[in-house]
């Protein structure tokens, strides 16, 4: 008889709660997306606090804020993305040796102190200590939730490595996007009833959220290796764990890297600054119907992340579906920069390739890495990502200007941005295309059809014991 932790149920409900994990903090993590007006609008008005982009004769009208400039409100971007990207590395480093149980714990907690210090400091309008109190908030929510997003994903390639593996990606991804879905659909109608100040609040209690997924998902994960018989085996190969293991990585690793890192420096800074970009360029969009539009590209990725993790574990070809979607993606970012196509198309559409990569490129990062360092590896291509993501905020923001006296963002100035981005995938292909290359001429692991796996695919948790012991061997030196 199969003892609880072998029945496929009990994976799932460990892959509920590890999917809970990061729905809180990946709501409060676009926050400021939703709320640009609001952080950049201006610290009095002479008529009162208007809401609303536009008045109802079609011209400007004042914005009551906090008076942040577009550099400082890419600042709070920036810092989030340094954060992490210094972070990281020790975090994965940390997993692997202690195991996901410090992890998800500690992890979840800097997400709850970032998000109610960046609360705390909206109180502090027009004071000196408004800014250095929201970016600390940023640095320590950066600090916790892209290190909450490596123990995750080490969680979910344990549970189903050889099974369903993208799907199980793809459905925390989905999970964590339905955070930032129900941000930009309710976080400006919350804040139009409530004020910003307890809007900010608001979502410091949906990480608490995560808090507590964290504490379940630790008992299930530690419950669930010990009736396996793992747990000891597991230590002894955390113990063996060095961060000079990082220069054994294999070159296929560093592509995917690479690959993943310019895919995202043409999402996030996006979406970051989506919704004013739409209000901007595109006559006759209140604020919340920009922020609707800026925030289809989590509604795709939303609806579609399940559907193609299920088609890329039957079909495999990731390295082949990397390339597709970074091509797929130029068009996006040409419409925006050069016509007046309704934007929704271009999130849409950003969305579906969005999916696609997200779906092909981080769960091949656990095909071409020993498990043993999995939470390293997964910490470095974070960091990698981040170092990226920060520098694009920071790019954008200086794009964009960096006074707060232009209400509306000239033209050109987007136009900038939208080329930036579209240099980012063009980078983003020559990374897959290499990619591909050097798998062809080793394995074609990335490649491997379903009908190509080897036998030993479909693995339960069980058998994790030796495909340790097989890593570690075929490996050699990293261990």
């Amino acid at each position: 008889m199969a003892v609880p932790a072998e029945r496929v149920s009990y994976r799932f409900a460990v892959l509920l709660f590890n999917c809970l994990l990061t729905f809180g903090s990946y709501f409060c993590f676009d926050m400021p997306g939703v709320l640009q007006q609001q952080l950049q609008g201006n610290l009095t008005c002479p008529n009162g606090t208007h809401h609303n982009s536009t008045g109802h004769n079609g011209t400007l009208e004042c914005v009551e804020g906090l008076g942040m400039t577009p550099a400082q409100y890419n600042l709070l971007y920036a810092i989030y993305a340094w954060t992490n990207a210094v972070v990281v590395i020790l975090a994965g480093f940390l997993i692997d040796k202690l195991g996901n149980h410090f992890g998800v714990f500690v992890f979840s907690l800097l997400t709850v102190l970032g998000s109610s210090l960046f609360a705390l400091g909206s109180h502090f309008k027009g004071s000196p200590y408004l800014l250095p109190m929201m970016l600390t908030g940023r640095l320590l929510f950066g600090s916790g939730n892209g290190s909450l997003t490596i123990v995750q994903n080490r969680i979910t390639a344990f549970w189903f490595k050889g099974k369903e593996l993208a799907l199980a990606f793809g459905l925390t991804l989905s999970f964590s996007r339905l955070g930032s879905v129900l941000n930009f659909f309710f976080t400006q109608q919350f804040e139009a009833k409530f004020g910003m100040q307890w809007t900010l609040w608001g979502g410091s209690l949906l990480c608490v959220l995560g808090l507590v997924s964290a504490l379940t998902v630790s008992v299930l994960d530690k419950v669930g290796m010990k009736q396996l018989g793992l747990d000891g085996i597991i230590q002894q190969e955390s113990k063996k764990v060095r961060i000079q293991d990082i220069q054994h990585l294999p070159l296929r690793y560093w592509l995917l890297v690479l690959t993943i890192m310019f895919f995202y420096n043409g999402v996030f800074p996006f979406v970051a600054d989506a919704s004013k970009f739409i209000q901007d360029k595109y006559p006759g969009y209140s604020q919340q119907a920009a922020a609707y539009i800026a925030g289809a590209v989590y509604d795709s990725s939303l609806v579609l992340s399940a559907a193609v993790g299920i088609l890329i574990d039957y079909v495999g070809l990731r390295g082949v579906f990397a390339v597709g979607c970074a091509t797929l993606t130029l068009p996006v970012f040409a419409l925006l920069a050069f016509t007046f196509v309704p934007p929704l198309v271009s999130t849409i559409w950003l969305g579906i390739t969005y999916s696609f990569a997200a779906a092909s490129m981080w769960p091949s990062i656990p095909l071409v890495v020993p498990q043993a360092t999995l939470g390293t590896a997964m910490g470095l291509a974070t960091s990698v990502q981040m170092v990226g993501v920060g520098l694009s905020n920071l790019i954008v923001g200086h794009m964009l200007g960096t006074k707060s006296s232009e209400l509306k963002i000239p033209l050109w100035r987007w136009q900038q941005m939208m080329i930036f981005m579209l240099a980012n995938t063009v980078a983003c292909i020559i990374a897959s295309i290499g990619l591909n290359v050097v798998d062809k001429k080793q394995d074609e692991t990335l490649n491997r059809t379903r009908k190509g796996a080897p036998m030993g695919q479909d693995r339960d948790p069980a058998d994790a014991a030796q495909l340790l012991e097989d890593e570690t061997r075929t490996e050699g030196s990293v261990s």
